[in-house]
């Protein structure tokens, strides 16, 4: 299985030959196309031919653009999956009602109990709030139990006058930039696992394409508030640090992997409990707090 993050920082030119994306600066760097899960562009100075891309996408690697300022501002998919992503879809677009509330409920509990795991460790108050909230939640989580704890959550960890949407500031800077990169890993492997990323299970945003990546995306970013809260990361390496994220070993079902990897398999448990209707089978990625 792909295991290796790439990031790109510096202007070069991007080259495929034999299996290898070739790196061509001032030195050559080769790299063996099966190694890499995530390729991550930050210059935009960097060129890119037509070959290497083809074989990226057909390796399933997930490429990150960003902009100017490194911030991730696009992502290449390939349009085929697997061999029946159309039986696939048109599962997808009958899945059952009632299993896509059970899961959303069964994410969300997981969700805000890693939001109280992280209050709990890094002594912040509110944790045994968010423990009652958690077991509090419904199916589809009608009462919008995700929102309270946000508020409680949020506050606690970062201040009564932080607030999520300030766009310019650095803790939500370091957070949303830790989020996409997860979030793409997320989109990766429902792309490769033949469904669709704009088709989810709660988040049905209109204008959204990565809908269902949204959905099975929110247990992992108390993953990405812990670095913030243990002070790992800062305005000069974070964009370093959130790529070493994905190389943290975590646990999935007894087995110690690597995150990007347990990724792929924990995404696999959502898709098989809704096709199969058993939610019981979703198993969640266990990792340590920095």
């Amino acid at each position: 299985m792909p295991f290796r993050t790439i990031v790109i920082k510096n202007r070069c030119k991007l080259e495929y030959s034999q299996n290898y994306l070739v790196c061509r600066a001032d030195n050559e760097t080769r790299i063996n196309v099966n190694e890499i899960s995530t390729l991550i562009i930050q210059n935009t100075g960097v060129s890119m031919t037509a070959s290497l891309l083809s074989r990226l996408m057909e390796a399933k690697v997930s490429v990150i653009f960003c902009d100017p300022k490194a911030n991730p501002q696009g992502q290449l998919q390939p349009f085929q999956g697997v061999t029946d992503s159309y039986v696939k879809i048109k599962t997808q677009m009958n899945w059952s009602l009632s299993t896509k509330g059970l899961l959303w409920q069964k994410i969300i509990k997981e969700k805000i109990n890693r939001q109280a795991n992280n209050l709990i460790h890094y002594e912040k108050d509110g944790g045994d709030a968010l423990r009652k909230l958690s077991e509090m939640v419904t199916p589809n989580d009608k009462e919008n139990q995700e929102g309270h704890a946000a508020r409680v959550y949020f506050s606690s960890c970062f201040g009564s006058n932080f607030q999520r949407s300030a766009r310019d500031v650095p803790t939500n800077i370091f957070l949303n930039y830790g989020y996409s990169v997860v979030l793409s890993c997320v989109s990766r492997e429902i792309k490769a696992f033949g469904y669709l990323t704009e088709l989810g299970i709660h988040h049905i945003g209109v204008t959204n394409p990565f809908n269902l990546s949204c959905d099975f995306v929110e247990p992992l970013r108390p993953f990405v508030d812990a670095y913030v809260l243990a002070n790992k990361v800062n305005v000069e390496n974070f964009k370093d640090v959130y790529v070493h994220l994905l190389a943290e070993k975590v646990h999935f079902n007894g087995d110690e992997m690597f995150f990007d990897n347990a990724i792929h398999s924990y995404v696999q448990s959502c898709l098989i409990a809704l096709k199969n209707n058993k939610v019981e089978e979703v198993k969640f990625i266990q990792y340590e707090l920095p």
